[in-house]
């Protein structure tokens, strides 16, 4: 059976309408801030691959520099998603920007829900990281590495804290030392915490993501804006250090 959902948010930004379409409606765009391999056919398709798996969107609207939303293919069972971005331009240079993420989902679909209101937010807040960081820049790779389901919010919690080199409280504007084995140590800021999740950690070179998600899931994302960066080298080092964290 499926059931229809709604999730809202707003986010104020640091940047231009312009800055935030080329951020939520390009592939390049897309990919330094958001999950996956990320294609944007403009006014007609958007291609998201993730984790060996593709999916296609028709788009609704194109307004460039204005609105921008588009609707997954609908599944056997019935279920799709559709994402609706409505950006209004503010004085000096920011940026206020909407979503709406509604559809229909399935039978496990109260977890689903929850992973999604919590998720939603979170995303648009590592875009506002992403803007801040790195105008003018997209990523030269990002990956998404899956751990474990742990149910202990407090360990999850305090192996991010480790891995982010922290050792007293870890809140927004946290200075830290990212030391992971397999990736060169780098410092850095938090630019959100909410907690067991930390949604945007910042360095020079890398916008980070590290997440309690959907049914307790542990996921790292790393997108690396330096060019030639070894994106598989890094996942390696992040299915290393998950299995070791929680061993």
């Amino acid at each position: 059976m499926r059931h229809q959902f709604e999730v809202r948010e707003e986010i104020a930004l640091d940047a231009t309408p312009e800055e935030v379409w080329e951020a939520i409606a390009t592939g390049p765009g897309i990919d330094s801030w958001f999950m996956g391999h990320n294609e944007v056919e403009p006014g007609s398709m958007v291609r998201h691959s993730l984790m060996g798996q593709t999916q296609t969107s028709s788009v609704t609207a194109w307004e460039p520099g204005k609105r921008f939303s588009h609707q997954t293919e609908q599944n056997p069972d019935g279920t799709f998603m559709a994402f609706d971005y409505l950006i209004e331009g503010r004085g000096q240079g920011s940026t206020v920007l909407r979503l709406v993420h509604s559809g229909f989902l399935g039978d496990d679909w109260e977890a689903q829900y929850d992973a999604l209101k919590k998720g939603d937010g979170m995303y648009l807040h590592k875009l506002a990281a992403y803007l801040k960081h790195f105008p003018g820049r997209t990523s030269s790779f990002n990956v998404l590495v899956p751990g474990p389901q742990v149910p202990d919010h407090e360990r999850v919690w305090s192996a991010f804290k480790n891995a982010l080199g922290v050792t007293g409280e870890l809140t927004e504007g946290t200075r830290v030392r990212l030391s992971v084995a397999g990736l060169p140590a780098a410092e850095g800021v938090v630019e959100r915490a909410d907690y067991p999740s930390v949604p945007s950690v910042c360095t020079a070179d890398a916008l980070y993501m590290f997440m309690h998600g959907y049914r307790d899931t542990v996921v790292v994302e790393q997108h690396g804006f330096t060019a030639g960066a070894d994106g598989r080298a890094a996942e390696e080092a992040w299915k290393s250090w998950l299995a070791q964290a929680f061993a």
